[in-house]
C-alpha cells in the first residue's frame, strides 16, 4: 500500500478534498458546492450541519478512490477561511447558523471604534477590527441573539467546525485566532483586547479553544466520523491552518519578502514577514506554521466570486447552472485591453473598507455585448487587487524581488495572468497546481505524523513566468480612472444602499 495525505480546503463558493503524494503530487481531488445562504446582501450565513455532511460525503467519495488505488491515508488536514463566527455549545453542536467572512451586519460594531483603539490592536496584534471577526460577530450576537450567545461554548472557525467533526474535540490553531485579531504577537497568546474593544467581558475568551501549531495532531479520527467516511478510526487529524496561509504554503511563497496573491473568493495578497511586532500595517496578519514568519495582507471579498456572479447572471432568472467561467474568459479575449472604456469595480459581496460597495459598471454603452462585461470584470479584479498589493508595499513590509506568485483563477487563465502581469507591473509566476489550500494543508502532515520525507517543492519553471507587457500602458491609463472612480462612488454607494434598505 502507498502511502498519502489529505488536505480538505472550505471555501465560501467550495469544498474540496484531495490526496497527495509523498512528493506532493496530486493524486486525487472531489469538490462540492460549499452550503450558503445569503440572508441578506449583508447577512451571510451557512448552515453548519449542511457544511459538515458535504465535507464528509466529499472524504467518503475520497476514500473510495483512495481504496481503488491501493493507496494509504496518513493524516488529514483542514483549511478554511478564516473569520466569520461558528458558534457551538459544550456539545459541539451549532447553537445556530454560521456567520460567513463575507457578512458585514455588525459593520456599525465596528464603526462605532474609536481610530486610536484600532490602532491598538493593530499594534498589538497586526489585525485591525472588521465586520466579520469572530469577537466582533459575537458581540452582535449577544445583542441581537441573547439566546444563542448564551448557549455558545465554543467560538470556532470553519476549519475548527470541521475538524471537531472529525475528532470531537474543539481545537484552534495559530493563523485563524492570530488573523482575528485575537493573539498578541510578541507572546503568542491569546488577548482579551478585541473583546475589550466591543464591549464583552474578558472572561469570554475562554470560549476560544486552546492554541496549536497548525501541525500539531488535534486527536484521531472518531469512530462516527470513520463510519461516515470509509476513512480509518484513529486517523490523525491536525490542527490546521487558515486558507490563506495553507495556500501560501501550497503555492511555495514561505521565503521572506515573497509575495502571493491568491485570485479566489477573496482576493488574497499577502507578503510573508518576520513573526513579531512591530507589524506592518496591514488589514489582517496571520501567523504561518514557521514561528519565526507570518502573513501580512490586504485581503477582501472582491475577486474571482465577481466572475463566478456573471457566468450566472447570464442565465434566466431561477434557472440553474450559468456560462462555464471558461467560455467568459475566451469571449473577453477576443475585446481589446481596457474593454473598450468599460470599467468594473468588483464589489459584489462589498468589501471591509468599503462597507456600503457594490458590483458597478461604468461607461456601459449600446457597443458593449458579453465579452466586454467579462474583460471588464476581470480587468477590474485585477485593478482591485493592485490596489492591495500597493498597500502591503507601502506598509513597512519587505518585498523580495523575486517574480510575485499568483495562483486561483488568475493563474489558470493565460490571458487573466497576462492582465495580472501589465496591472501590478511585476513578473507573476503561475502557479498551476489547482488545490493549493488543501495542498498547503497537506504538506504539515508528513512531520506531523513522523514521517521523514524531504519537504514539497512546487514548479517554479521560467515558462511559467509571465511579465509585464505592451499592454501595461493601457492599464497604467486604466489605473488612474479606476482609483478615481473609485473615490468618486461611495456617496452613490451609501444612497443605493439606503434606497435598498428602505425598500427591502
Amino acid at each position: 500500500m502507498s502511502i498519502c495525505y489529505i488536505g480538505v480546503d472550505v471555501g465560501l463558493t467550495a469544498s474540496k478534498a484531495a490526496a497527495f503524494d509523498t512528493e506532493g503530487r496530486e493524486l486525487h481531488v472531489v469538490t462540492a458546492r460549499t452550503p450558503r445562504t445569503c440572508v441578506t446582501p449583508h447577512r451571510h450565513d451557512v448552515d453548519m450541519e449542511a457544511l459538515a455532511d458535504t465535507v464528509l460525503s466529499l472524504l467518503g467519495e475520497l476514500a473510495a478512490k483512495l481504496a481503488a488505488d491501493g493507496r494509504t491515508p496518513a493524516g488529514i488536514g483542514v483549511a478554511a477561511h478564516g473569520n466569520g463566527l461558528y458558534p457551538v455549545d459544550a456539545g459541539l453542536r451549532p447553537v445556530g447558523p454560521a456567520i460567513a467572512s463575507s457578512d458585514s451586519r455588525a459593520q456599525r460594531i465596528v464603526d462605532a471604534l474609536a481610530p486610536e483603539d484600532s490602532a491598538r490592536l493593530a499594534a498589538e496584534t497586526g489585525s485591525i477590527p472588521w465586520a466579520a471577526q469572530p469577537a466582533v460577530l459575537l458581540r452582535w450576537l449577544h445583542d441581537h441573539e441573547p439566546e444563542a450567545y448564551r448557549a455558545t461554548r465554543w467560538v470556532l472557525s470553519c476549519k475548527d467546525w470541521v475538524t471537531s467533526q472529525l475528532t470531537g474535540i474543539a481545537s484552534a490553531d495559530y493563523s485563524d485566532a492570530s488573523a482575528f485579531g485575537m493573539v498578541a504577537l510578541d507572546s503568542r497568546r491569546y488577548t482579551t483586547t478585541t473583546l475589550e474593544l466591543v464591549g464583552l467581558p474578558a472572561d469570554d475568551l475562554r470560549r476560544f479553544p486552546p492554541l496549536r501549531p497548525s501541525g500539531e495532531v488535534v486527536a484521531g479520527l472518531t469512530p462516527q466520523a470513520a463510519a461516515r467516511t470509509g476513512l480509518p478510526e484513529g486517523l490523525p487529524v491536525i490542527a490546521g491552518a487558515m486558507d490563506c496561509v495553507a495556500g501560501t504554503l501550497g503555492a511555495g511563497g514561505c521565503d521572506l519578502g515573497d509575495v502571493t496573491v491568491i485570485v479566489g473568493t477573496w482576493a488574497i495578497n499577502g507578503v510573508v514577514v518576520p513573526a513579531g511586532t512591530p507589524a506592518p500595517k496591514v488589514t489582517l496578519s496571520a501567523l504561518m506554521p514557521d514561528p519565526t514568519r507570518m502573513l501580512a495582507m490586504e485581503v477582501a471579498p472582491t475577486s474571482a466570486a465577481n466572475l463566478d456572479w456573471l457566468a450566472s447572471a447570464a442565465v434566466p432568472h431561477g434557472a440553474p447552472g450559468g456560462v462555464p467561467p471558461a467560455d467568459l474568459l475566451r469571449e473577453a479575449a477576443t475585446v481589446p485591453p481596457g474593454a473598450d472604456g468599460l470599467v468594473f469595480l468588483p464589489f459584489v459581496n462589498g468589501a471591509p473598507e468599503h462597507p456600503a460597495a457594490s458590483g458597478t459598471f461604468l461607461g456601459i454603452s449600446g457597443m458593449h455585448r458579453r465579452g466586454h462585461l467579462g474583460r471588464a470584470v476581470i480587468e477590474g479584479i485585477a485593478q482591485y487587487h493592485r490596489v492591495q498589493v500597493e498597500r502591503v508595499l507601502v506598509s513597512g513590509a519587505e518585498i523580495g524581488h523575486r517574480p510575485w506568485r499568483i495562483a486561483g483563477g488568475g493563474a489558470r487563465s493565460e490571458l487573466w495572468a497576462q492582465v495580472f502581469a501589465d496591472v501590478l507591473g511585476h513578473p507573476v509566476r503561475r502557479q498551476l497546481t489547482s488545490e493549493l489550500g488543501a495542498r498547503g494543508v497537506a504538506s504539515l502532515l508528513p512531520a506531523a505524523v513522523g514521517h521523514d520525507i524531504a519537504p514539497w517543492s512546487v514548479d517554479d519553471t521560467d515558462d511559467l513566468c509571465v511579465s509585464p507587457g505592451p499592454d501595461r500602458a493601457v492599464y497604467l491609463r486604466q489605473a488612474e480612472l479606476f482609483d478615481r472612480c473609485l473615490a468618486s462612488v461611495a456617496t452613490a454607494w451609501t444612497d443605493v444602499e439606503q434606497y435598498r434598505t428602505a425598500t427591502g
